[in-house]
């Protein structure tokens, strides 16, 4: 036995000591699928946030973590009978084999454009062999993760069977047609629920601009927030050297010292 199947084998071991009716931790015997699935979604964040900082010391400690929350899953569906650790890794060997024929089958691996679009088909052919009747050609994509990964995931699926445009610039025509509605919303009628709505459209069409233009709009919008705090931490250094406080200036002040931050970090960037 390799070192790595003990050390499966003994985490499998710990879970199921915890799960143990009689001997076990009471907290993990009264967990259900339910209960942990939030805590399943808080450690994916949290392997996200380690690669974000580049730290591997904690990503190593996340991605435990994460692994942990899937033996949990499946040690609770063994209690049940429906399946088991190594039933989880098998479905995955399995569909990884599947879904590259130019790897492990005779297919020729072809362009980028074309290796997609050949896993996208697999993922179709793989979603009709499934037992329950498809009622939409978006069955399937969990409604639980960000939504900006949900709108994107549902647009990428239509796009895969025509539902798009060819080029970009109708995409930039739809934004600035909900820009318009939301402002003509807010002037006219200013119905909070319509507000919401309008707006939800215009997050929409960006990220259709973004799957047009080839960037993730999660990781976008995480690299504005983290700019933001960047420049607004700079802001904080400028005004504390002034002897000012943030909450006693003009909008028009802190425009001036967000301006100086911008310049400030883009000489540093340069250099």
């Amino acid at each position: 036995m390799s070192e790595k199947t003990r050390q499966i084998d003994s985490l499998l071991e710990i879970m199921a000591a915890l799960r143990d009716p009689e001997s076990g931790c009471p907290w993990d015997i009264e967990q259900t699928f339910k209960t942990i699935s939030a805590y399943t979604i808080e450690e994916a964040y949290e392997v996200a946030d380690a690669i974000e900082r580049m730290d591997m010391h904690d990503l190593k400690d996340e991605l435990g973590d994460l692994l942990f929350q899937v033996v949990f899953h499946a040690q609770m569906a063994e209690e049940q009978g429906e399946f088991n650790f190594d039933d989880v890794a098998k479905a995955i060997s399995d569909k990884l084999v599947r879904r590259h024929p130019h790897v492990f089958g005779d297919e020729v691996a072809g362009s980028h454009e074309e290796l997609h679009r050949a896993w996208e088909q697999h993922k179709k052919n793989e979603r009709q062999q499934k037992q329950h009747v498809q009622k939409s050609l978006l069955d399937g994509i969990a409604s639980t993760m960000p939504a900006l990964r949900w709108s994107s995931k549902l647009q990428k699926r239509a796009a895969h069977h025509g539902f798009d445009w060819d080029d970009i610039a109708p995409v930039f025509d739809k934004l600035q047609e909900e820009i318009g509605e939301l402002k003509a919303e807010i002037v006219h009628q200013n119905n909070q629920d319509r507000i919401a709505d309008e707006l939800g459209d215009i997050l929409f069409a960006c990220v259709n601009l973004s799957r047009h233009v080839d960037v993730n709009p999660e990781q976008a919008l995480r690299d504005s927030n983290i700019k933001f705090i960047s420049r607004f931490t700079v802001v904080e250094q400028l005004l504390q050297q002034d002897g000012r406080l943030m909450d006693d200036c003009s909008v028009e002040e802190l425009e001036d010292y967000w301006q100086k931050a911008k310049r400030l970090m883009s000489t540093d960037e340069r250099r």
